[in-house]
């Protein structure tokens, strides 16, 4: 999926986020979005997902060299990040049940795969209230990283991660990242952009470079 952003603007009261920022988020990109906490960081992802609203300028969508509606964004996106919630008092094999019914899982992956994957299996019949913090965490991005979407963000991702969760999440990136559109934010923490060829740092010049 393609990303353009033209003179997008983020105001929350007095406070502008993101201002006039414009960027081309090429289709199979995989961006490391860097910039302190309050930069903006969570507010462009969110921009990006459709779900929050620009205060001035523009975002658009293209999927398969086609403009994709705003109010289609959903279908087309999953995302982890620390801020979003999962329905606690829902076990973990209602959780993917419910995922599932709402985005499919990538080509080979089955729903009952997915608690073997996040090494949850003994988990399955657990509402999701009693889960460690680092359980859930695996549980977001599991869900995220396994979605067949075109496009991934992830927020932090090896927040509340171990390094042994951090190894576990990086392999399954990597397993499931050809073709898709990556934005990953981050405080600037190796163990989370790795995988990206390109930055956005929200917090001074516009623009992607090399990493």
């Amino acid at each position: 999926m393609e990303i353009v952003l033209n003179k997008a603007t983020k105001r929350f009261g007095r406070e502008t986020v993101l201002k006039e920022l414009d960027h081309l988020f090429a289709a199979g990109c995989r961006t490391a979005i860097l910039g302190p906490n309050g930069s903006g960081k969570s507010t462009l992802l969110q921009i990006v997902a459709g779900a929050m609203t620009l205060t001035r300028g523009r975002v658009a969508h293209r999927l398969h060299d086609r403009a994709l509606p705003i109010e289609k964004v959903y279908r087309h996106v999953s995302i982890a990040a620390p801020y979003l919630g999962l329905y606690e008092d829902l076990t973990l094999r209602e959780t993917i049940d419910l995922h599932a019914r709402m985005k499919p899982l990538r080509s080979g992956i089955h729903r009952d795969d997915l608690p073997t994957i996040a090494y949850l299996r003994a988990a399955l019949d657990k509402p999701v209230r009693h889960f460690s913090s680092g359980m859930k965490q695996r549980l977001k991005l599991a869900l995220a990283i396994l979605s067949d979407t075109p496009l991934l963000l992830l927020d932090e991702p090896a927040t509340n991660l171990d390094t042994e969760g951090i190894a576990w999440w990086q392999r399954l990136l990597e397993a499931h990242v050809d073709g898709r559109t990556v934005l990953v934010a981050s405080n600037r923490m190796d163990e989370e952009t790795w995988i990206c060829t390109s930055r956005l740092d929200v917090t001074g010049s516009v623009g992607t470079v090399p990493v």
